[in-house]
Formats: structure tokens, C-alpha cells, sequence
């Protein structure tokens, strides 16, 4: 009787857990690849995500802070292949230290990449006929 709780609570402690940041619901994630499907995979296009891990922890040693590496992925455009699209990538993260003597501030990062839920670029960049 007591081992379907088990379970229940064992997945439940397994799933990701969500965080608030920027006015969403981030999840944390140590590549950006899971947020760039997700947004593929999206109605609305968007997925947004918190930057752990290594690598996280290292830009924050970087730039002198412990704020968040947020991620968000915004669909630009849908193309006709399946799964295809113009994704936006914001990186941004808050207390960043430039220099010595610089005020800490609010930095980012963007760029706009041609991506497929293959991992590949689409092979057209044709878009799918309105009706």
C-alpha cells in the first residue's frame, strides 16, 4: 500500500523544478539545445530557461556575480519544413562586473539561428504557403 506513495514521490522529486525569473517560469537546463525544441515545439514559440552547470558557473566566476544566466528562446519565423524555424537566443544575466571600478549592470547577449528539432539547419528557407 505504502509503494505507490513511494513512487508518487519519487517522480514527482524527479521532475525539473521551475523557477521565476524575469516574470516566467524557467527551467533549468546546462545546454540550450532542450530550450530551442521546446520553443520549436511551442504554440506560442517561447521557452525560457535558467544556465546551470559548469559552464554557468564559470562565466559567473567570470564576471564577479552569482545572478542567474537566464535563457530565452523566441520563434521568429516558421518555415515549411516540419520542425523548422528562425529562433531568437537571449542570454542575460544581472550583477555583471566588466571591470574594476565599473558599476554592476544588467548584460546580454542575442543572436537569431536557423534551427530544426533534428539539430540541423532546415534545408529551404521556404515558408509555408498562406491561405
Amino acid at each position: 500500500m505504502l509503494k505507490p506513495v513511494l513512487y508518487g514521490l519519487m517522480a514527482l522529486i524527479s521532475l525539473p523544478v521551475l523557477e521565476q525569473g524575469g516574470g516566467v517560469l524557467r527551467r533549468p537546463v546546462e545546454e540550450v539545445r532542450p530550450l530551442l525544441i521546446e520553443a520549436i515545439d511551442a504554440p506560442s514559440g517561447d521557452a525560457h530557461g535558467r544556465l546551470t552547470g559548469q559552464i554557468a558557473d564559470a562565466i559567473g566566476r567570470q564576471f564577479k556575480t552569482t545572478e542567474p544566466i537566464n535563457v530565452d528562446v523566441t520563434t521568429l519565423i516558421r518555415y515549411a519544413e516540419e520542425g523548422c524555424r528562425r529562433l531568437s537566443v537571449l542570454f542575460w544575466q544581472d550583477g555583471v562586473q566588466l571591470g574594476q571600478g565599473v558599476p554592476a549592470k544588467r548584460q546580454t547577449v542575442e543572436f537569431g539561428i536557423n534551427y530544426c528539432r533534428t539539430g540541423m539547419p532546415p534545408r529551404s528557407l521556404e515558408r509555408p504557403v498562406q491561405p
